[in-house]
């Protein structure tokens, strides 16, 4: 292309730089960046094998990490909802999926529901102590025999006369941080006659008696995390441990879904970034056949496929968030966000692994690890198959 006489040629090494982000954007994300790879990174192996230690609650919280989109007044930063996309990006530095879904389960879905259902008195219980890493929060919304289905719960709260509180039974599983975790959001059903109308949220204090957990999950992959299978044991809780409206629950934790969602899909995107940068320098560094494997054809074209699905889910997450900042509320559109950039951060590290060859599959590389972390997120927050649900009935289908 030429303008007023000069060529001007593609500048490929410029900044991907989106109109939601701004300066202070960029700070926070240099402060994050070296933050994780100064002090959460080198453990990566390490904590492969133990889990992540409560510790790194506690220095996040100290840095204000832990509180970024949430007002001063308990203890945030008072940012916008972009700082928690930044978080979310820079964390997957860690090298850990375990760890970066134990923090996001904290920051972007167990606390929310607090600042936004929540009583003062109970905001600054749980959300203020959460935010300084005081006390780690954990969601309890799955359960044995009701995973997508979550209309299907059986966990049940029935109000006690005697007391005027509740006594809940029930269990829930795949529960992260729930080994370690100080208190839950946890939903139950309060009235079975009510369909959508009969589900409550609680606050549940884990030192509570009657909550037992029960085992820690092994996994495929996220192993840094704690997964947990919990039991209610007839746990009484005053009714001041509502959060939010009783027989709102369900709305509540809809609500709270598409945060979680919309967080994960720029968690899938920075993760893929980070796994498709370490193939091409792979890539440019491994010879084969006398020449570098980057130039020969198909791996070029496999990294230009990669790239390619990388930017749109970018370009989807980036633009939906910032309609939801705005104060809009895109179900279809974070529903898209997250199925693509879940579908396509999968696809990425598998043939992330092709092009690394045998060396893709030991663990010494990394790469594997990859896959299998991500490969939660087209189960987790929704799987594949309710997206496409949810986005087909958006239609009118």
């Amino acid at each position: 292309m030429t303008t007023e006489g000069k060529v001007v040629k593609p500048d490929f090494g410029s900044a991907r730089k989106h109109f939601i982000f701004t300066e202070e954007h960029d700070r926070l994300r240099e402060s994050i960046a070296a933050f994780v790879e100064r002090e959460l990174a080198p453990h990566a192996e390490e904590w492969e094998e133990t889990t992540f230690p409560d510790w790194v609650f506690r220095r996040m919280g100290e840095l204000g990490f832990l509180g970024l989109s949430y007002p001063e007044e308990y203890g945030g930063q008072g940012g916008d909802y972009p700082c928690n996309l930044v978080l979310a990006e820079e964390i997957t530095r860690s090298n850990s999926g375990g760890l970066a879904t134990g923090i996001a389960v904290h920051t972007d879905m167990a606390t929310p529901p607090i600042f936004m259902f929540g009583t003062e008195e109970q905001r600054q219980e749980y959300l203020a102590p959460a935010i300084r890493g005081e006390k780690i929060s954990c969601l309890g919304i799955t359960e044995p025999d009701a995973g997508s289905d979550v209309a299907g719960i059986k966990t049940r709260a029935v109000r006690d006369s005697a007391s005027g509180g509740f006594v809940i039974n029930g269990s829930k599983t795949y529960i992260t941080n729930g080994n370690r975790a100080d208190f839950i959001v946890l939903l139950t059903k309060t009235d079975s006659e009510k369909g959508y109308d009969g589900f409550t949220l609680f606050l549940v204090p884990m030192d509570t008696p009657g909550v037992v957990r029960e085992k820690q999950l092994e996994k495929l992959g996220m192993h840094a995390s704690d997964t947990a299978l919990l039991a209610f044991q007839d746990v009484r809780v005053p009714a001041e441990s509502i959060l939010g409206e009783e027989g709102k629950g369900f709305y509540h934790i809809m609500w709270e879904l598409q945060g979680e969602r919309l967080i994960g899909a720029a968690g899938c995107v920075a993760a893929a970034q980070r796994c498709f940068d370490r193939t091409l320098q792979y890539a440019l560094e491994r010879n084969a056949f006398g020449r570098q494997i980057g130039k020969f054809q198909v791996i070029r074209h496999k990294f230009a496929e990669m790239a390619t699905k990388i930017e749109t889910a970018r370009q989807l997450t980036y633009t939906t968030a910032w309609r939801f900042q705005n104060g809009e509320y895109p179900v279809r559109e974070i529903s898209m966000a997250k199925l693509h950039a879940s579908r396509i951060a999968v696809e990425v590290a598998d043939e992330c692994i092709q092009i690394h060859g045998g060396a893709g599959y030991m663990k010494e590389y990394g790469i594997e690890r990859v896959w299998r972390d991500l490969r939660l997120n087209r189960i987790g927050a929704g799987t594949d198959e309710i997206m496409l649900d949810v986005i087909g009935r958006s239609y009118g289908l």
